[in-house]
């Protein structure tokens, strides 16, 4: 089954993919034959994944984490679903405090569901 998933790398930082093979991937990761990013940032340590039906599926909500916050991947691998409607809000608003707008955006997110 397809799966999105999350990493913790050495250094603290977070990869997120997606394959149709968990265990596999993270081993290749862990050997350092997954991607470049986790190759130098080894050892890494699975901390969150999802389980979908359709490849397409697991790779749509790879994409949509990796636009994330930090603050709201960790909400995500802690399980604290109610943080991530106002971790999204918060993320927006200083995205458009540094892009020098003041007003919200059209969609009033910062582009990412939860």
């Amino acid at each position: 089954m397809p799966h999105t998933y999350m990493l913790e790398c050495a250094d603290g930082s977070f990869y997120v993919g997606s394959t149709r093979d968990l265990e596999r991937r993270v081993w290749k990761h862990q050997e350092g034959l997954g991607a470049a990013y986790t190759r130098r940032r080894r050892p890494v340590r699975l901390v969150w994944c999802e389980e979908y039906a359709r490849i397409d599926e697991a790779f749509a909500r790879e994409k949509q984490i990796q636009n994330w916050s930090r603050a709201k991947r960790l909400a995500l691998i802690e399980q604290r679903y109610d943080a991530l409607p106002a971790l999204a809000e918060r993320h927006a608003r200083r995205r458009r405090r540094e892009g020098g707008l003041d007003t919200p955006s059209p969609s009033g997110s910062d582009g990412s569901t939860t």
